[in-house]
């Protein structure tokens, strides 16, 4: 037997429950995990916040853990160098990650980067592929100077260091608290507010190839309007009302044709962990019982860094 966290009514987590139920034993192709951490998502409470099509109730709760493989089906082959029964692993997309235990499909699981704890591999995949579909999608090359918004939040702490990886020159803008972070992850700080437009233009006098978004404030997409032209190279996954009216790009968790980008690039995130190369920084951790109240402090906003739950 497991405890697993259900949504069994829609709204906020503290109509959840945290139910024991049974753990089904791997079938092939499946795979059995102890989670030692959960990845604490935004994604994880609006996605039973009002009915949707297609949904039923109840929905175990969670995309993504680490933790250790306690049994693997008969014939399953796991991804990129985890082999057996006590490996430590990590997997995203799955459903129902605030969990003691879990089984779920071999290709959603991965070997642990050595060099992440639990907490931070728990959090590596759902914003680093974020991450990672941004830069692809507006065609970011090595060489090029971008404009990130929010960029010291946990999807843009992602971009900040694959953009570094690559050669990227990245402006990001932040709080004057967030601002360290956003240095310290290979990034130039702008400060947000009345005049931003200038100050990027002062740092950037070559010009701004592309513009992400991960914020999605009128501010954040008037500027990027203002300083890059082609509207093809204007990305937001905050907004997707804005951009279908401006004619910019837009990207969700959820989009059945990332599948296959996600799949690819998954591997290389662990990869670039495993060199030191993608830290996730991670502010608190909470007990499996304090879902709901890990879900509160983040929708606040401006965690400073990733939370995780540890059953």
């Amino acid at each position: 037997m497991a405890v697993q966290w259900m949504a069994t009514t829609w709204g906020a987590p503290d109509a959840w429950e945290l139910r024991e139920v049974e753990v089904p034993a791997p079938r092939t192709g499946e795979v059995t995990i102890r989670v030692h951490a959960a990845g604490v998502n935004p994604a994880d409470a609006k996605h039973v916040a009002v009915p949707r099509d297609g949904v039923d109730l109840p929905l175990p709760i969670g995309y993504e853990v680490s933790g250790v493989l306690t049994a693997v089906g008969p014939d399953t082959r796991i991804a990129s160098g985890a082999a057996g029964v006590g490996d430590e692993v990590i997997a995203f997309r799955v459903q129902g990650g605030y969990a003691t235990e879990l089984t779920v499909p071999a290709d959603l699981v991965l070997r642990k980067p050595t060099t992440l704890t639990h907490p931070a591999a728990a959090n590596l995949l759902l914003a680093g592929t974020t991450a990672a579909e941004m830069l692809a999608v507006t065609g970011v090359q090595a060489g090029e100077t971008i404009l990130l918004h929010a960029a010291s939040g946990a999807v843009g702490v992602a971009v900040l260091q694959l953009a570094a990886a690559r050669g990227v020159r990245v402006i990001g803008t932040a709080s004057e608290a967030g601002a360290a972070r956003v240095t310290r992850y290979g990034g130039v700080p702008v400060r947000y507010g009345p005049g931003l437009a200038d100050r990027v233009r002062d740092l950037a006098p070559d010009g701004i190839a592309a513009a992400l978004d991960a914020v999605g404030t009128a501010e954040a997409l008037d500027v990027s309007l203002e300083l890059v032209t082609d509207r093809q190279r204007i990305l937001t996954i905050a907004d997707g009302a804005r951009a279908q009216r401006d004619g910019i790009r837009f990207i969700a968790g959820a989009l059945p044709e990332s599948a296959r980008f996600r799949a690819q690039v998954r591997g290389e995130l662990v990869d670039l962990a495993e060199q030191g190369l993608l830290e996730v920084p991670v502010a608190r951790t909470y007990t499996l019982a304090e879902a709901p109240e890990a879900l509160r402090f983040l929708m606040e906003g401006h965690p400073g860094g990733k939370l995780a739950l540890i059953p």
